[in-house]
């Protein structure tokens, strides 16, 4: 029998303990061995709750039981998950977490303490909740060299897009919709300004490339700043506008890697990715593109992918070899303004001769309605350099700036 505790009882954790407590039978198949929730850890108490004799408030009791020997992580945050993640791998337990935050920052130091220990550091919930990606890129697509990964990594802001191009709603309406439906919190900053999907395009590229990438180094804009007259715009380009996280191989050795709204294509295979779906791209030199789809986030689906890396890790009696990527002092990170691109701008008050003058060749786009005075254009491709200075010459009538990928 194979013994475990949950750290957080919070949404995930009790989705964790549900799903544990529902497939027993399935578990122990899939295991070898019955899977035993000995402690639930929270600071609240839950006197109504049919596993109440589960539920412990100092760690330290979970730490120093040998009988332990799965931690499930899924209170979020670095503090205190960092701690508990960090010493229980040094006490020689496995740990399995659904923390993107902690595996984005941490995910190097952590990885290295699970070989040295000879255990495991698991995290497939902490990119696309139910969505398996950690495990095929390590795993399934290992004889690949993987050349560029991009997704659309967040539900919350995917949703909010959808609105504003199906039902020509405002950013703000179209958030407060996703709010009164559950979908954004009351604070969406770590949403809709690009957090989030920081945190999983780091821990994609870290796995993908072999060395760890810090969200600190990378640049991220979210969706705020997105209007119905620019989703007008992507309508005569003929795609879609979606948030994208992304990382790429450059020619010169180093990656590329950024978080920004971005006209796509409509032949894509984002582009079609609606409502709180996720989807994520992975080029690799042998397979071509692959992708994998579904609801990035939920209860049950985020539980699912949570409950699977604890049945891996009881059955494991070594450290994966495959799941591991080394520390770095983020010299293989491409310099943002080096990042060439083509560019969708929508400016106020200048001439065709000025806008081509200032970014070159230019593809012009149309939109029902324009005012007079509006013109809106595609850059050829540019360095980001350029682009931003060209911009900053534009001064107050610059009214939108978005990036064009080709996924």
């Amino acid at each position: 029998m194979a013994k475990i505790a949950v750290l957080g009882y919070g949404v995930v954790g009790s989705g964790t303990v549900e799903v544990i407590e529902k497939n027993k039978e399935g578990l122990l198949k899939k295991a070898g061995q019955e899977i035993e929730i000995k402690y639930i850890l929270d600071l609240r108490d839950f006197p109504d709750s049919p596993y109440k004799d589960k539920f412990v408030k100092d760690f330290n009791v979970i730490l120093n039981d040998p009988e332990i020997s799965v931690v499930v992580e899924v209170i979020g945050g670095i503090k205190p998950s960092y701690d508990f993640v960090k010493s229980s791998l040094l006490a020689g337990k496995s740990v399995v977490t659904s923390n993107k935050e902690l595996v984005a920052k941490k995910g190097a130091e952590l990885l290295k303490i699970a070989h040295e220990k000879g255990v495991n550091f698991f995290f497939e919930a902490s990119v696309g909740g139910g969505i398996p990606i950690i495990r095929p890129l390590h795993q399934c697509l290992s004889a690949n060299r993987i050349d560029e990964i991009a997704g659309i990594l967040n539900g919350t802001t995917n949703f909010i897009l959808t609105k504003m191009i199906r039902d020509n709603m405002a950013f703000d309406d179209a958030l407060k919709t996703a709010q009164e439906l559950g979908y954004a919190e009351r604070n969406p900053s770590a949403d809709v300004d690009g957090i989030d999907a920081c945190r999983k395009i780091c821990i994609l590229a870290s796995l993908s490339f072999g060395k760890h990438v810090y969200p600190d180094n990378i640049h991220t804009e979210g969706i705020t700043k997105i209007t119905p007259e620019d989703v007008a715009y992507c309508e005569n380009f003929g795609g879609s506008i979606k948030l994208i996280g992304w990382a790429s191989r450059q020619d010169d050795g180093k990656v590329a890697v950024m978080v920004c709204p971005a006209f796509i294509h409509e032949d894509s295979q984002l582009a079609g990715v609606n409502d709180v779906f996720n989807a994520i791209l992975v080029r690799g030199d042998s397979t071509g593109d692959v992708v994998f789809y579904g609801k990035g986030a939920g209860k049950l689906p985020t539980a699912s992918a949570v409950v699977a890396d604890v049945v891996i890790a009881v059955k494991m009696n070594s450290s994966s070899k495959s799941l591991y990527w080394e520390d770095s002092d983020q010299d293989f990170i491409e310099d943002t303004d080096k990042i060439v691109l083509e560019n969708y701008v929508r400016v106020n008050g200048i001439s065709k001769d000025e806008a081509e003058a200032l970014f070159g060749k230019v593809s012009y786009l149309t939109r029902k309605d324009a005012p007079e005075g509006e013109l809106a254009f595609i850059t050829p491709a540019i360095s980001e350099k350029d682009c931003n200075e060209a911009v900053a010459k534009l001064g107050d009538k610059l009214l939108g700036r978005i990036r064009v990928l080709d996924y």
